[in-house]
């Protein structure tokens, strides 16, 4: 007997019970499909794709029920009637992606003729002015989606470029690979580097005006692969910096121990996580807490994500001989109150951090661990002595980011309790009003396949007389997290679980990053 696939399985079932037809996408290529019909945000929202026309009718596939409602739209659109198709949703989503970046590519393609403009010379808006249209829409887009990074990434037979919106990677298009080059180029020309150098990678940054009182800065690195230059571009919003700290994702005990330790004249507060979880944010965020008349903040960064009216930054400078630890030592004889250093990287840097923190600076800082134990352990195997680290770290503030659910899809679901028991939840918390929510597949106009932003996880380790006592015992992280635990210490994994008891995200996104 042969096996059905469960996709499919499932696809058969839905049939039945609302009556549509179905069809095998495989059957369908690009060729096939009416490029009038395509409209990029009904498809990307509603996972909704027109197949054919006949007369007066349009044949569009869908993967959900749900989609159903959104036929309206197309239809007003059109002014077409709509019959609604039933097909396997994996194959759905390849297909919308497929014909996007096709279709991205050949509007590109039909302005540009592959001779006209050697690839050497220098573009220019009169030169290259559909280049120039295209990563102008690609910027834009990205601003409007509310993106984080942008990827241009070159293959040998291919180019793709992708989004990180939320923590997560999703192509956006696929223009033809002949255009790398091109691309590139244009970029570099917008954050004024070297055209000509492919060979080594280049840092830069730029800045775009959305409004006379509101605009973003971006920062761009370039690297030669075997197939072209891969850039990537990273969006930063300096309103970010202005958040508040209720806006972290902090609960309200954790918003009082951050602030009562931070505030304190002297001492190290250490933020930990894994690249993208919002540490930056929060080390600028307890800066604008800070940043008064009457101290004096100074910060060495690389790079400077984000400039602050008040605060004395430094750029990080390896070839002029300016790291972390010139600066740091140039800063202890500039009179500072407040002292905040990117990222610990080595013994160096992390001996004048933990001598300035001892002589009355405060000093906060990141490095990259999984958990606030192992950031101790992670000072003591880079060489400083345990007495040092027991005597000048006063908080470590380990976190995560989550993708938050949309209030306005969401939708309830029912798990048994021996499963959540097995999860982590408690007994009591079972009890009584317990809905959990999961993120509705194709999501809204709201928000981007059920997410709209993230929330913070966090786990602050205050660290007390008995944890110092065990670090200079020489105390292991899992000594070290067991008397935490003892004490009260809360994990991001159980501050994510208590957010999905609230309804602000999903069990599936907390399994995705704890």
């Amino acid at each position: 007997m042969e096996t059905v696939h469960p996709s499919l399985a499932a696809t058969i079932a839905t049939s039945e019970k609302f009556g549509l037809p179905l069809i095998d996408l495989n059957a369908y290529d690009l060729a096939q499909i009416p490029m009038d019909f395509i409209d990029e945000k009904l498809m990307r929202q509603h996972r909704m794709l027109v197949l054919h026309r006949r007369d007066e009718r349009l044949d569009v596939a869908i993967a959900d029920p749900s989609s159903l409602t959104a036929l309206n739209e197309l239809k007003f659109k059109t002014g077409l009637n709509t019959q609604p198709i039933l097909v396997e949703k994996n194959k759905l989503t390849r297909l919308i992606d497929k014909l996007l970046s096709h279709h991205a590519g050949t509007v590109l393609e039909a302005h540009l003729d592959d001779h006209d403009i050697p690839v050497e010379s220098s573009l220019n808006e009169g030169d290259d002015a559909p280049i120039v249209r295209f990563v102008n829409k690609i910027l834009l887009e990205a601003i409007h989606n509310k993106v984080s990074d942008i990827h241009f990434e070159p293959f040998e037979n291919s180019y793709r470029i992708r989004y990180r919106r939320d923590g997560v990677l999703y192509e956006a298009a696929r223009p033809p690979q002949a255009l790398s080059p091109r691309i590139s180029a244009r970029l570099k020309v917008i954050a004024q580097l070297d055209i000509a150098e492919r060979r080594l990678p280049q840092d830069g940054h730029f800045k775009m005006a959305l409004s006379p009182e509101k605009s973003l800065d971006f920062r761009i690195n370039t690297c030669p692969t075997i197939s072209g230059e891969k850039v990537v571009i990273r969006v930063l919003d300096p309103a970010a910096t202005h958040i508040g700290i209720a806006q972290l994702g902090l609960e309200e005990k954790q918003q009082h121990l951050f602030l009562q330790h931070i505030q304190k004249p002297q001492g190290m507060v250490l933020v930990t996580g894994p690249t993208g979880s919002g540490k930056t944010v929060s080390l600028y965020t307890a800066l604008s807490i800070l940043n008064t008349e009457e101290v004096n903040i100074s910060t060495i960064e690389d790079p400077v994500e984000m400039n602050i009216t008040g605060i004395n930054q430094v750029h990080v400078n390896i070839k002029a001989g300016l790291d972390f630890a010139a600066a740091l030592r140039a800063f202890l004889r500039q009179d500072p109150d407040i002292i905040m250093v990117g990222e610990i990287r080595d013994l160096e840097t992390a001996e004048i951090t933990i001598k300035a923190a001892q002589t009355g600076h405060m000093v906060l800082s990141t490095l990259h661990t999984n958990s606030a134990a192992e950031t101790l352990t992670r000072l003591l195997n880079m060489g400083v002595p345990a007495f040092n680290v027991a005597t000048s770290v006063s908080l470590i503030v380990a976190q995560r980011l989550a993708r938050r659910l949309c209030n306005e899809c969401k939708q309830a679901i029912e798990i048994p309790e021996k499963s959540l028991l097995e999860m982590g939840f408690n007994v009591d918390e079972l009890c009584g009003d317990f809905t959990l929510f999961s993120a509705h597949s194709a999501g809204c106009q709201r928000c981007h396949f059920g997410y709209t932003g993230r929330i913070g996880l966090y786990e602050l380790l205050p660290i007390s007389n008995a944890l110092a006592e065990c670090i200079m015992t020489g105390g292991n992280s899992l000594n070290i997290v067991q008397m935490a635990l003892n004490e009260g210490l809360q994990t991001p994994r159980r501050s994510g679980l208590n957010r999905v008891s609230e309804g602000l995200t999903s069990l599936e996104e907390i399994n995705r990053v704890t």
